[in-house]
């Protein structure tokens, strides 16, 4: 039997793959053995590993050490039909296979006659109008939107996808909306004060969905992450480039996971689709990002935009997730 020094620090001893260094990488898939090992992975096989969102390192960052592109009002879309209020131009896939990972959502329900569980929607508007119901001037089927989203991550399968809900039904007509468009099997249920676990890990357990509400805690369901006890982020929908910052919005700034808001606002409220590529320009919105991972000492968790095809927002997480810390030396533009 060959001895183990005589064929280098590689090999295997008789017994068996437990003696390999750990902290190496044997088979070469950017998992080190070790990691490999405890989730029961074959070390030595470089194909029995996995890849989160397009990198396997990428699998041993924790949740809210990485940078998710983000869409506002993500359903908003001419696509969607949306005429009034939108906030892009193209609807779910096209901005999944454009590497969208966040999603902004508003719940209602169709009217205010309308308001049993099957009639949630996304839309956006003023609920407390008077006369103009949000939904009246476009709805979009929550149901049909979350099931598109199941079917794109279950064909995708390594990345983790965030929601966050503006939400303006009862928590339980979101149970069922969730159940019945088969994705609530997958959220992750965090519990506050306790680390993120790594993307790897959320993948390998099948909850790869987070997901966040405005709504206060509920204890029913405690998938429904209070958004602003779970993370904060910074104001939004500032008329002017110079009024952006990277000051605290809702939140308590003490969460390691954070949104960045990155979009302007019509003098009429509405989105600004002249301006969108201003602030989504590539070397503009990684100045910011970067500015105010300094300025914050974390990394933005999402960066939220409007009109997303207009710059280059999912260049930009690209840029920041290859960057370890603000001040490193910035990657080649993807």
């Amino acid at each position: 039997m060959l001895l183990c020094s005589m064929i280098g620090p590689g090999c295997l001893s008789p017994d068996g793959p437990e003696a390999l260094d750990p902290s190496a990488d044997d088979d070469g898939d950017g998992l080190p053995n070790g990691w490999e090992e405890e989730r029961g992975l074959d070390p030595l096989n470089g194909s029995d590993g996995i890849v989160c969102h397009g990198m396997a390192e990428y699998c041993l960052r924790n949740y809210d050490n990485f940078t998710f592109p983000e869409t506002h009002n993500s359903y908003a879309t001419i696509e969607d039909g949306v005429w009034m209020a939108m906030n892009h131009y193209t609807a779910l896939e096209a901005q999944w296979e454009g590497g969208i990972r966040a999603y902004m959502l508003d719940t209602h329900h169709l009217s205010k006659e309308d308001t049993d569980v099957e009639d949630v929607r996304f839309c956006h508007g003023d609920p407390d109008s008077t006369f103009l119901h949000p939904c009246i001037y476009s709805e979009v089927d929550a149901y049909a939107w979350l099931r598109q989203l199941g079917s794109l991550m279950n064909n995708s399968s390594g990345d983790v996808v965030s929601l966050l809900l503006e939400n303006y039904v009862p928590g339980e007509h979101l149970e069922v909306l969730f159940n019945q468009t088969g994705i609530l099997d997958r959220v992750f249920v965090h519990q506050p004060g306790q680390p993120w676990p790594s993307i790897g890990d959320m993948v390998l357990n099948g909850t790869d969905l987070v997901v966040y509400w405005d709504y206060q805690y509920d204890e029913r369901y405690p998938w429904l992450h209070h958004a602003w006890t779970h993370s904060w982020d910074t104001p939004y929908g500032e008329q002017e480039q110079s009024e952006m910052s990277c000051r605290i919005g809702r939140g308590d700034g003490v969460q390691p996971v954070w949104h960045l808001n990155n979009w302007l606002s019509s003098i009429y409220g509405f989105a600004d689709p002249v301006r969108a590529g201003q602030v989504n320009d590539y070397d503009t919105l990684l100045e910011r990002a970067l500015g105010c991972w300094e300025e914050v000492g974390d990394r933005p968790t999402f960066i939220a935009v409007d009109y997303w095809e207009d710059g280059e927002i999912t260049n930009v997480t690209i840029t920041l997730n290859k960057m370890s810390h603000w001040s490193d030396e910035v990657p080649a533009h993807p």
